[in-house]
């Protein structure tokens, strides 16, 4: 297993990945990653921004999840912790926790805090979030693009 940042020749193969997994959880809705129009090319969008990295995770050279660090309010120093998607055969291995020890570390370097947003019906996501020190927060920061989510966390890393 490697964590290392996309290539080019990585983007439909995570994209896909994202979208089977929204899909699969019935959130194929305007208002949610799916409809992203970075997903297409993730490599150039990321590589695009300041202080901003998507990786993805391989096991036996195949992509099967990814997550990414993006400059969410950059006067306030708040980055936004996005794409955490793995793969049905990568998940329930805690590989998810080794994706976000790499984006969190990362963050930690360039940011004073790390948003994101999902769903509140997303449990084992949720859990995790909290787990890693993240706190709900009553509403979505200004600035927002996913409306289909009803959960908001953010938390400290420096």
């Amino acid at each position: 297993m490697i964590i290392r940042e996309i290539k080019v020749e990585g983007n439909k193969k995570i994209k896909r990945i994202i979208q089977d997994s929204l899909k699969s959880l019935g959130l194929d809705v305007p208002g949610t990653a799916y409809f992203d129009p970075q997903l297409n090319n993730l490599h150039q969008y990321y590589n695009n921004l300041n202080y901003a990295k998507y990786w993805v995770l391989e096991i036996d050279q195949e992509i099967v999840g990814g997550i990414g660090i993006a400059p969410f309010n950059e006067l306030d120093q708040v980055c936004e912790l996005q794409k955490l998607y793995l793969s049905p055969k990568a998940q329930g291995l805690g590989l998810a926790t080794k994706l976000m020890k790499t984006a969190l570390l990362f963050a930690s370097k360039h940011y004073k805090e790390c948003y994101l947003e999902t769903q509140h019906e997303l449990k084992a996501a949720c859990k995790s979030y909290k787990e890693f020190g993240f706190e709900l927060s009553p509403k979505p920061l200004p600035g927002s693009e996913h409306s289909a989510m009803d959960a908001w966390y953010i938390k400290s890393v420096n």
